[in-house]
């Protein structure tokens, strides 16, 4: 399929009930509002691709955007094809649940979280924490520098209560990929989690919901999920 055809797919596809979710939650126009399930016969029949994954991108059409994360050879990426992609999400729905996430699929992840996590910016950052969330939650606990993981969880309890609005609700989201999926940090996590507290995450000028780490470890504990992991990282 061209580009234009899978455009216009995608425009046939869209609701305006959830184009106005989508809105809600930060998409700017270009957007039609196809739901992720409207969208996988659409990947099932472009499959994996690349170059097609740029172009889709490169339209700054959310739908398109997400389309592309499903459709990206991550492994066929480089830092610098990561980094214009990170510059490009102007939103969470981008930064964490595209790009981080096609991210955390690659040999190069570690290096480039870490440099995000560092970058002062808050989208940046919150990809940053949140490929780790998604490495947390799929690689197994021996690819992992203990020391380092320890490291981060000081960072984000000294630090959390002070950084930009996405920033802390992906730290709040590390605490807790520490506390279940990595078994070597259990301990510390929740004590970390319990030290932190309820972490205050606006939209605007509403008072968002997140998950208190120390209760969602607690029931992760009771339900007999510690050690999570996934399969893989996209669906």
């Amino acid at each position: 399929m061209e580009l234009n055809q899978i455009m216009d797919e995608l425009k046939s596809l869209g609701t305006e009930r959830t184009k106005k979710i989508y809105m809600s939650n930060g998409a700017q126009e270009p957007v039609f509002g196809v739901t992720i399930s409207a969208m996988k016969p659409i990947f099932k029949k472009l499959k994996y691709n690349q170059p097609l994954a740029e172009q889709l991108y490169a339209t700054g059409n959310y739908d398109a955007m997400y389309l592309a994360g499903m459709i990206a050879e991550p492994k066929k990426m480089a830092e610098e094809d990561f980094n214009r992609w990170i510059e490009g999400a102007y939103f969470y729905m981008i930064s964490d649940y595209i790009v981080a996430v096609t991210l955390a699929e690659t040999d190069i992840a570690f290096t480039v979280a870490d440099h995000w996590i560092d970058s002062g910016k808050e989208l940046i950052m919150s990809a940053g924490w949140s490929c780790y969330d998604w490495l947390l939650g799929t690689r197994k606990d021996s690819e992992f520098d203990k020391d380092k993981l320890l490291a981060m969880l000081i960072k984000v309890r000294d630090t959390i209560h002070n950084q930009p609005n996405r920033t802390k609700h992906a730290m709040n989201n590390f605490i807790m990929s520490v506390g279940i999926s990595y078994l070597p940090l259990h301990e510390e996590a929740r004590k970390i989690a319990q030290e932190v507290g309820k972490v205050d995450v606006f939209k605007g000028q509403t008072l968002c919901q997140t998950n208190v780490a120390a209760q969602y470890i607690q029931n992760a504990v009771d339900k007999g999920k510690l050690g999570f992991k996934r399969k893989n990282v996209r669906c």
